[in-house]
């Protein structure tokens, strides 16, 4: 059984990729994702700075 990652998106990136990892983790559409982003984003700024720092923590997929 393979175990299940959570990386960066090699294909389906805006910016970092990582809307788009966290969409393939869970198997959903990243277009709900970048909104939840953006909405997280401008509600004080705390988005932003999880955003920068899950792109920074979370690597990228090594099979795509």
């Amino acid at each position: 059984m393979t175990e299940k990652r959570l990386y960066r998106s090699r294909n389906n990136k805006m910016l970092c990729g990582v809307c788009g990892g966290i969409a393939e983790y869970f198997n959903i559409d990243p277009t709900l994702i970048r909104l939840l982003a953006v909405v997280f984003g401008l509600s004080g700024g705390s988005g932003i700075l999880a955003y920068i720092i899950a792109a920074i923590i979370i690597p990228d997929n090594p099979e795509a």
